[in-house]
C-alpha cells in the first residue's frame, strides 16, 4: 500500500498519525510541507482527493497568519489555495493519502480508516 503523509514534526497529532502508520508496518512517504510547500495546483488535487471544501483544510487556529494572508472563512477557494501555498503553516495537518483516499487525520487514530 502506498501511503503519503503531509506532516509537521512539531505537531503531536501529526507525529501520532505517523506512529500509527509505522505500527502497521508501513513506511510512508513523508512530505514536510513546511519545508516543501505545495503549490496551489497540488493543494487543489489533494482537496479533490479528499472530497472536502478547501476551507476544511485551512488551519484557522493560525489567526495571525490568516489575517496576514487576508483570508477568512468567506474567502474564495483560489485565494485560500494561494494563501496556503504562500504560508504553508495555514494548511491543517496531518493529511494522509493512500490507495483508499485522502483525509485530514484529526484525531490521529482516524488514519486507520485509510490503512
Amino acid at each position: 500500500m502506498s501511503v503519503t503523509i503531509y506532516h509537521n514534526p512539531m505537531c503531536e497529532t501529526s507525529r501520532n498519525a505517523l506512529a500509527i502508520i509505522r505500527e502497521k508496518g508501513i513506511e510512508p512517504t513523508i512530505i514536510e510541507y513546511l519545508k516543501t510547500p505545495l503549490d496551489p495546483h497540488e493543494l487543489r488535487h489533494l482537496v479533490d482527493r479528499m472530497k472536502v471544501p478547501v476551507r476544511d483544510i485551512v488551519r484557522w487556529k493560525q489567526k495571525a497568519e490568516a489575517a496576514a494572508a487576508g483570508i477568512s472563512e468567506t474567502t474564495d477557494d483560489d485565494a485560500l489555495l494561494a494563501a496556503m501555498a504562500a504560508r504553508p503553516i495555514l494548511m491543517n495537518r496531518p493529511i494522509v493519502a493512500t490507495d483508499k483516499g485522502a483525509k485530514l487525520c484529526r484525531p490521529s487514530d482516524s488514519v486507520n480508516e485509510l490503512l
